[in-house]
């Protein structure tokens, strides 16, 4: 393409597009240009400037823009998209929002299906009308001792980095393992180094030393900030910062007022989202919302365009290609008729109209699924009553319980609970249910059942197949009954999530992908989770989102206490707890 592009520019061959007329945000020279004119060849920018007339034939498509603001396509550099829904309806949505770019870390697709699950994921994404680029979960396992998350040997992991659009390692969230020098952890950073990989970070709670020593070794970004002295210390050594506004955790008001009173450079800056519910997705966008907060707790717009577009792809080595509007540069191009929306009007990428009208010009084939992608939720047999029985001995027993703070962080608690025919039995007066998860990856059958405190809420049942990054399939009920009632919906849905009262399904959500993602719209997928979380919610339970609870229960990374099917865990103390004590 250097000899053409060259030809473009001197009007010695002709471009393809030419968009005239322009008010271009120049992500370089910090200024809004007007009357400004982009000549586009194939998939590339040839020209920039103010008469591209000298790029125009017979051939050329010209687009009068009429003073519209066109900037470089925004850039997501760290999402889980392996959840919810599919990456074509994701890959929608984020070109709607301007987002012509993401860099996923499939981790859950990974924990579930392994090595041909990452290959599938990537497959997937190859044919979409946006960019998706792929790096090798770095956080698995999450705790060796404990999770049983499937992963990707060494071997994989190298014929993984040799795959187009691979282009390293995902967040390596247990910065101890880096700190301590395990040998497994050290052994795959260094083959990501040596094949000219880039390593994502996440160092939430350390700090000098142990963030020095983290950096150190070759990791050099983090999206865990919470606050600008966080921001500012990864900052001053060196480290460029995700800022994070996802459906999860939500930082830029904590962090961008405090960035803008102590004016440090903005260039090793990024926004992310680390990924986003259908519901989110829709209400909010995804990196366009990020530049919407950012500006309007203060910033300059064309600093928070910056951060969302060309700061990420200079991160990744890739600004070259990407991030702005120049000579050279592939043509992922937005235009906005009110820029202060940042919702764009039109979308090209590689040159190719993607959006019109803010309306997608786009369509794709229904992807095929293999079958063992679709066939991830195995316990062996239908389950029944009698496999969430706790068994105990007298009128009562003494339970570890695991109580709910909020829908993400537990404590460790205990209670006196009646003991029925042999069963430790849930108690409505105490508010402590039954939780069950169950191995539905490895067709084991092994399963534990304890107990979970505080959820408010009269209801049968509620249940899951997505669990942050085990992907157990937990069961949260009063009765042993709904219990097994909500549980085989989710086997012959083959995945997704279900609520039951009285012995009847109130709400589900199919997601037969790897038990992970729906095949239906971000539309439908939005209202079967606002369902199944109203149904909860209107039965009294405590907290707005209990689709989280069942998410994050057997997530090994937070406090306090966590539960697989090989047991209760307690994370701090790195031990097995006893159901009954």
């Amino acid at each position: 393409m250097l000899g053409p592009l060259n030809q473009v520019a001197m009007g010695e061959k002709k471009a393809d597009l030419v968009l005239k007329n322009c008010r271009l945000v120049n992500v370089y020279s910090r200024e809004i240009i007007p009357h400004t004119h982009v000549a586009i060849f194939r998939d590339r920018i040839a020209y920039v400037g103010r008469d591209a007339s000298h790029t125009v034939g017979q051939k050329t498509a010209v687009i009068d823009l009429e003073e519209k603001f066109v900037t470089p396509g925004f850039a997501d550099p760290h999402i889980h998209m392996d959840q919810f829904v599919m990456p074509s309806e994701l890959a929608r949505h984020a070109l709607l929002c301007g987002t012509t770019s993401l860099f996923s870390d499939p981790i859950d697709i990974v924990s579930v299906c392994g090595y041909r699950g990452f290959r599938e994921f990537a497959r997937l994404t190859e044919a979409l009308p946006l960019r998706v680029f792929h790096m090798v979960p770095g956080g698995l396992p999450v705790d060796r001792k404990f999770s049983h998350a499937r992963t990707m040997s060494r071997a994989e992991q190298r014929n993984a980095l040799k795959m187009d659009g691979v282009l390293g390692m995902g967040e390596v969230f247990s910065w101890t393992k880096v700190t301590g020098r395990d040998a497994e952890t050290m052994g795959n950073l260094r083959q990501v180094l040596e094949a000219g990989g880039i390593i994502n970070g996440h160092t939430a709670g350390a700090g000098d030393r142990k963030l020095n020593a983290y950096i150190a070794s070759g990791i050099f970004s983090c999206h865990e900030p919470i606050d600008y002295d966080q921001l500012i210390e990864r900052v001053r050594l060196g480290m460029w910062v995700m800022m994070r506004e996802g459906s999860i955790r939500r930082d830029l008001e904590r962090m961008v007022p405090s960035i803008l009173s102590h004016k440090p450079y903005l260039d090793r800056l990024m926004f992310c989202t680390d990924g986003v519910t259908p519901k989110d997705l829709l209400e909010f966008g995804l990196i366009d919302h990020c530049i919407r907060k950012s500006v309007s707790l203060g910033m300059e717009l064309i600093d928070a365009i910056t951060i969302a577009s060309r700061n990420c792809f200079q991160y990744y080595g890739m600004g070259d290609d990407l991030g702005g509007i120049a000579p050279g540069k592939l043509a992922d191009i937005l235009v906005f008729d009110d820029l202060a929306k940042a919702r764009p009007d039109k979308v090209f990428v590689g040159g190719r109209l993607v959006v019109a009208h803010g309306s997608p010009v786009f369509s794709g084939p229904r992807p095929a699924l293999p079958g063992w992608v679709t066939n991830t939720v195995r316990v062996g047999r239908r389950l029944a009553p009698g496999d969430f029985v706790v068994r105990g001995k007298g009128e009562a027993a003494n339970a570890t319980v695991i109580r709910m703070d909020t829908e993400i962080i537990t404590r460790r608690d205990s209670e006196q609970l009646r003991v029925v025919d042999g069963n430790v039995i849930a108690s409505r007066d105490k508010d402590v249910w039954k939780v069950a998860a169950i191995d539905r990856t490895y067709g084991s059958g092994k399963r534990c059942v304890g107990f979970l405190k505080n959820l408010g809420a009269d209801i049968g049942a509620f249940a899951s197949t997505q669990s942050f990054h085990e992907n157990d399939l937990i069961v949260i009920g009063s009765d042993e009954r709904e219990m097994a009632l909500v549980a085989n919906e989710l086997l012959r849905t083959r995945g997704g999530m279900a609520a039951s009262r009285g012995g009847k399904i109130l709400a589900r959500v199919a997601m037969p992908f790897a038990g992970l993602a729906s095949r239906d719209s971000a539309e439908d997928v939005a209202s079967g989770i606002r369902e199944f979380d109203d149904r909860i919610v209107e039965a009294g339970c405590r907290f707005g989102q209990p689709h989280l609870i069942p998410l994050f229960l057997p997530f090994l990374a937070l406090p306090e206490v966590r539960i697989l099917y090989s047991g209760i865990v307690d994370v701090k103390n790195r031990k097995y707890l006893d159901v009954i004590t």
